[in-house]
């Protein structure tokens, strides 16, 4: 058979796309219309072969169209790439490697992205050919070559570090044997991009630590010492990322260096380059974490808290600075409103959380300083005051608008050290108040936040010493200086009072009590005035405050100066609006602290809450005719408030259920793919079944068959946090329908008893609930349950040993089948 012709462009063709890539980079282009004409001719198979043959050889077209090219063939290549025709594959292929020694550095750097993503699609071993392209490239001696190829390297590194160290069929060593000398051999070039890519290369392998870099350590951090002195920062910062991550993974290869580490890394601590000093920085926190040598970091723990404090005062050009200038006068920018998550409702001991607080806050050299000294003072204790209090004083009683950033930066210092030097600081924590309280009110606004931050971190300590008459005034001083500062006219200063008060709110819960009209009057105040952003933190504070003080709030002068302004936000928002996140999260801490109280705004919230629910599922399939964009956190949020209400009527809630198709919608988001509206469903079935079981009776069978398919192995692995809420609803389900649940108890205890294994190790909030289940089942279904007792009464027992504070009916049960048991056997003769 005659070979088949190498592909060759047509000439009309290429001419066509580049002009459309001309228009494509051109700023005053239409990009929706280029966009539909780039769409039209991906339909051509031999589209991506035009798009690396512009990129490879259109020498004559300016770097921008040529990088265009590239650009548009990695993103096509990224979805694509498997369902091309093997020829064309190599064509690409062969088109690429040439481009690693181009004189341009965008089509270098261009052409390393391509290829990391050809090997995330057809892995290292499909492309033998770039192995040996690399290391050619690599040992060439020519710039442009030996860069392009360790650009190409270090993003595979970066995106796959993996595929690098595996066995290749036909290869007699794994990849990372071939370059890791060359990567190692480059710390020592004279070109400073050859240096950083390098070490970034190896820097990715740490946390993997392949065998290759374990046998090379030495060599490894020789050349760490040697680039620890380079003229350029990025590669000082790399260094101090080696020596975070080694410590990290491990540590014990550093031992014999620790004391020249620990040097350096105060003196790059001290970078006039702040991403090398906040490279460095890490390490304190990350050495304390890992225990390496505690004894050695304490001989330097004097110059490092003077680091520390020094580098914790705000930077000239700290974003921060520019935003505590603005008052609540100015409507808050798009950019200024975080995207928030709503945490599902969870039926547990200890609740599933991941902490995304800070998660698009910007990461500074003076927050990474904070947490450093406060991770510190965990481990070290009141050690530590002997070295900071004098600089903390000193700083403190710097007068003058000049040093108002080093007065700040003490306040902080304070706040960051609440925790780990309690017992040497609780002795004076009535001076620090007294201190404290009236710098709520100083001229400088990011004093008065941090100031707020501070007192919450105080918070615990201030409220347990409310027995005396001294300390009940103290807190008193600082529950009032708090709410004051919620009504500050700055936003940043409303910010960190609101959540500095929900911080003490969580503390002092019923001590509260009587300051609650004053507490509403100031919160519902701040909740007219405040923008957007710090609205949602106001919403927070008024549910924290719900959740502490519960009944109490349920009074007509509480609920009076409470409701009307919520009410009306209520009315003003669409049911489309994500403003009403907030306030629905707050009505359902509301509802629940009000119980009955809250029986005379229910039916409203309730039917919104239906209404809400049924418009996002019909928007999951058919957003026009729905009116709305899907979005499944309206759905997580209405049935959170719908469990709320729930919890609050108890069985008054049956008089909304009764004539509404919320069990129908209840047994859609129990199938939904998403696990957080499968999660708040099933706390929403718990919740039904408690109080109005008869409710739930048609769809009785499916809902229990639903929740135990949660307990299986593979939806275990997806969501913990929906098998504990379905575990939890099944054993509510039992205690009120008792024998109509027997068809599904035999199911329920297969999955139910791997979960008690010791070896499982899965969340102890699920393995309690499991073990409860089970003992619930038991009793209402002894004939079924006890035949199969022998396979979970161990790990069942020593769950009750380690659970025993919360149950009494399922162990009390479960000791009656193993009486009854054992009655059976001596009756039978057996022993």
């Amino acid at each position: 058979m005659a070979a088949q012709p190498a592909w060759q462009p047509k000439e009309e063709g290429l001419r066509e796309i580049c002009t459309l890539l001309e228009q494509h980079i051109s700023p005053t282009s239409d990009k929706s219309r280029i966009w539909q004409q780039l769409q039209h001719y991906s339909q051509f198979p031999d589209f991506n072969n035009y798009l690396a043959f512009i990129f490879a050889r259109a020498e004559g077209k300016s770097v921008e169209i040529r990088q265009a090219a590239g650009l548009l063939l990695k993103n096509n290549l990224r979805s694509a790439f498997k369902s091309l025709d093997p020829t064309y594959q190599q064509y690409i292929k062969k088109e690429l490697l040439p481009c690693l020694g181009a004189a341009d550095r965008h089509i270098r750097s261009t052409v390393g992205t391509i290829i990391s993503v050809v090997v995330q699609q057809g892995r290292i071993s499909g492309w033998p050919e770039l192995l040996q392209g690399l290391v050619q490239c690599l040992d060439s001696n020519d710039p442009n070559h030996m860069e392009g190829a360790m650009d190409a390297l270090s993003k595979i590194c970066e995106d796959i570090p993996q595929e690098l160290d595996m066995d290749i069929p036909g290869l007699g060593e794994r990849p990372i044997d071939v370059f890791l000398p060359r990567f190692l051999q480059f710390f020592q070039s004279p070109h400073a991009s050859l240096r950083k890519l390098s070490l970034g290369s190896i820097n990715q392998f740490i946390m993997l630590m392949p065998a290759a870099l374990y046998r090379s350590m030495d060599k490894f951090l020789q050349g760490l010492f040697v680039l620890a002195h380079d003229s350029v920062a990025e590669v000082r910062k790399l260094v101090c990322a080696a020596f975070v991550q080694l410590t990290e993974v491990q540590p014990s290869v550093l031992e014999p260096h620790l004391r020249n580490i620990t040097e350096f890394m105060l003196q790059a601590n001290k970078d006039s380059d702040d991403e090398v000093a906040l490279e460095a920085c890490e390490f304190w926190s990350t050495y304390c974490e890992a225990q390496v040598n505690l004894e050695l970091l304490r001989e330097f723990l004097e110059r490092i808290i003077l680091i520390l404090l020094t580098n914790m005062a705000y930077a000239d050009d700290d974003e921060s600075l520019i935003e505590a200038e603005e008052d609540d006068s100015l409507p808050d920018r798009e950019q200024d409103l975080k995207p928030r998550f709503h945490t599902s409702r969870f039926h547990g001991s200890d609740e599933v959380t991941d902490d995304d607080d800070d998660s698009f806050n910007v990461w500074n050299l003076r927050k990474c300083s904070a947490a450093s000294l406060d991770v510190i003072s965990n481990v070290y204790g009141d050690d530590i005051l002997p070295a900071l209090m004098p600089l903390v004083q000193a700083k403190l009683s710097m007068s003058g608008d000049e040093n108002w950033k080093e007065r700040e930066a003490a306040v902080l210092a304070l706040g960051a050290i609440a925790e780990g030097c309690i017992r040497g600081l609780y002795p004076h924590l009535s001076e620090m108040v007294e201190f404290l309280v009236p710098l709520l009110d100083d001229k400088f606004p990011l004093i008065r936040s941090i100031t707020c931050w501070t007192l919450s971190r105080f918070s615990k300590f201030i409220v347990q010493g409310i027995g005396n008459q001294k300390g009940l005034e103290q807190f008193t001083k600082v529950l009032m200086g708090l709410l004051q500062r919620l009504l500050d006219t700055n936003k940043r200063v409303q910010e960190a009072a609101c959540s500095a008060f929900a911080t003490l709110e969580e503390e002092a819960a019923d001590v509260l009590v009587p300051h609650l009209e004053t507490i509403l009057q100031h919160l519902m105040c701040a909740f007219g005035r405040y923008q957007r952003r710090n609205l949602r933190i106001v919403y927070d504070a008024i549910g924290t405050l719900a959740d502490a003080v519960g009944e109490e709030l349920n009074r007509p002068g509480y609920l009076d100066i409470l409701m009307p302004p919520l009410i009306s936000k209520w009315q003003q928002l669409s049911n489309s609006d994500k403003d009403l996140f907030p306030l629905l999260e707050c009505f359902t801490s509301i509802a629940q602290a009000l119980g009955t109280g809250f029986s005379q705004f229910a039916e409203p919230v309730f039917q919104r809450c239906m209404i809400i629910i049924q418009s996002q599922q019909l928007a999951k399939v058919d957003p026009a005719s729905a009116g709305v964009q899907y979005d499944k956190e309206f759905i997580v949020c209405s049935l959170d408030l719908l469990s709320g209400l729930t919890e609050g009527l108890g069985s008054m809630i049956e008089n909304l259920v009764a004539q509404s198709n919320l069990r129908d919608l209840l047994l859609q988001c129990c199938m939904d793919d998403a696990p957080d509206i499968r999660q708040s469903a099933f706390a929403l079935l718990g919740d039904l079944a408690r109080v109005c079981p008869q409710y739930l009776h048609p769809r009785l069978s499916e809902l229990v068959t639903i929740a135990a398919k949660q307990l299986e192995t593979t939806q275990l692995i997806e969501s913990i946090s929906v098998a504990n809420n379905a575990c939890w609803a099944i054993g509510e389900l039992a205690v009120k329908v008792r024998q109509e649940i027997s068809p599904i108890v035999m199911n329920v205890i297969s999955c139910i008893v791997p979960i008690l294994q010791p070896a499982e190790s899965l969340h102890r909030s699920l393995v309690e609930n499991g073990a409860i289940t089970l003992g619930r089942l038991a009793w209402v279904c002894p004939e079924i349950v006890s035949p199969h007792m022998e396979h979970f009464i161990l790990p069942w027992s020593l769950c009750y040993c380690s659970g025993q504070s919360i149950w009494g009916l399922e162990f009390t049960c479960l000791c009656g089948q193993i009486y009854c048991k054992l009655e059976c056997h001596k009756e039978s003769g057996s022993t």
